[in-house]
């Protein structure tokens, strides 16, 4: 993955004395330092500033960006102590001070990241940017526990959607006809008005649904159902938040620690046989 430079001029100083430092808005991947990119882990190395999520790696922070003054700005589901205007005023702030800021974030800046916000802000204050792609947990997080998001034989394609809030109709119906693996990021809250409405559209009962919490920490839990009986069994178990949806007949592929040798070279025969 490679840094997308976003325009504008080169940090330094200008005629008039002023100074502008630059702002680079980092993929910190789903939440694991293992997974942030070469181009990440320098971006931090030379930061003097780093604004960074929840989401985000930074148990290791400290260590990944060792002259920069680190800025907790991560929103909880339901509590935005520090809200998406401030954020950009903090990088923007900083950067008109000279810093070279880092803005980490969970995942990628361009998936449900507010990225191109963020972007946009610095712009308008004639700040140079560079953006730095990161792992999405949309694919990460399916694999870690075993789930391709395509498959031969079974889905050609895959759908990312938000579930920060409700699909309308035509989402739902147009997901339903599509007939492709779906993923949901941020759907815990909004999972009700999900399966209910794919159920109405006509998706069948049986359809299978993954629901795949804490990705790639040490407690990271998959719970398997169908779209009929998720709500149940989300209930039963106690699904929270952060947690990535995937609905759709790759689920059956899924590994869960519980299979035998045996069991495991028997199902994949079996899924080869159907191809």
């Amino acid at each position: 993955m490679t840094a997308q430079k976003t325009g504008l001029t080169e940090p330094g100083v200008h005629p008039d004395g002023t100074v502008t430092g630059q702002v680079t808005l980092v993929g910190g991947g789903p939440g694991t330092g293992e997974l942030l990119t070469v181009a990440a882990v320098s971006a931090l190395r030379l930061a003097t500033v780093v604004l960074y999520d929840r989401l985000a790696p930074h148990e290791t922070l400290r260590a990944l960006a060792p002259q920069a003054i680190l800025i907790n700005v991560g929103k909880n589901p339901g509590n935005h102590a520090i809200s998406q205007t401030d954020i950009e005023a903090l990088l923007v702030g900083h950067a008109l001070t000279g810093a070279r800021v880092v803005r980490l974030k969970g995942g990628d800046p361009y998936v449900f990241g507010r990225g191109s916000e963020e972007v946009l802000a610095c712009h308008r204050n004639g700040i140079p940017v560079t953006v730095i792609s990161g792992v999405t947990s949309a694919i990460a997080v399916p694999a870690a526990a075993g789930i391709p998001l395509t498959h031969r034989g079974l889905s050609r394609g895959f759908t990312v959607m938000s579930g920060h809030a409700p699909l309308t109709d035509r989402e739902l119906e147009g997901l339903t006809l599509l007939g492709s693996t779906i993923v949901v990021l941020m759907g815990v809250g909004t999972l009700p008005t999900l399966s209910q409405g794919l159920l109405r559209h006509g998706m069948p009962a049986e359809m299978p649904v993954a629901i795949i919490e804490r990705g790639f920490s040490q407690t990271q839990r998959t719970t398997i159902s169908t779209l009929g009986t998720v709500l149940v069994e989300s209930a039963r178990v106690g699904v929270t938040s952060p947690a990535v949806l995937v609905i759709g007949d790759v689920v059956r592929l899924a590994y869960r620690g519980d299979l035998g040798a045996e069991d495991l070279l028997r199902r994949a025969g079996d899924f080869a046989a159907a191809d």
